[in-house]
C-alpha cells in the first residue's frame, strides 16, 4: 500500500492556473503508475490524467488535452498536475491514485485499476 497526500487546491478565478501535487510514501514510488481523477458534487469521479511508473508515458481524456499536464519526479515521490486556463466546470475535488504495476510504460484510465487513493484537494473556480 502507498499513502498519497494531495495539495495545491484552492479558490481561483477562471482563466488562471493551478498546480496540484501528490506526494507518496510507504512503497517504492517508481513501481506505481499514478492517476488524477476529479469529482464534482453529484457527479461520478472522472479520469483527468495518468502517468506511467517511469514517467515516459501520459494519458488524458479528450476533455483535458491541452490544458492539463501531468508530470512526476520519482526522486521526490511526487506527481504534479498543472491545470491552465481554469474554467468554472473544473470545480471539483481532485484525487490522485496509485496503481502498482510490473509494466513501467503502462498508463491507466480506469478508476478500478487504482488501489490506493489520497484524500483529495478541493479546486473551486469562480467565473
Amino acid at each position: 500500500q502507498v499513502r498519497l497526500v494531495e495539495s495545491g487546491g484552492g479558490l481561483v478565478q477562471a482563466g488562471h492556473s493551478l498546480r496540484l501535487s501528490c506526494v507518496a510514501s510507504g512503497r517504492p514510488f517508481s513501481s506505481y503508475a499514478i492517476g488524477w481523477f476529479r469529482q464534482a458534487p453529484g457527479q461520478e469521479r472522472e479520469f483527468v490524467a495518468s502517468i506511467s511508473a517511469r514517467g515516459s508515458n501520459t494519458r488524458y481524456p479528450d476533455s483535458a488535452k491541452g490544458r492539463f499536464t501531468i508530470s512526476r519526479d520519482n526522486a521526490k515521490n511526487t506527481v504534479n498536475l498543472q491545470i491552465n486556463s481554469l474554467k468554472p466546470e473544473d470545480t471539483a475535488v481532485y484525487y490522485c491514485a496509485a496503481a502498482h504495476t510490473l509494466y513501467s510504460e503502462n498508463v491507466y484510465a480506469v478508476r478500478s485499476t487504482y488501489a490506493d487513493w489520497g484524500q483529495g484537494t478541493q479546486v473551486t473556480v469562480s467565473s
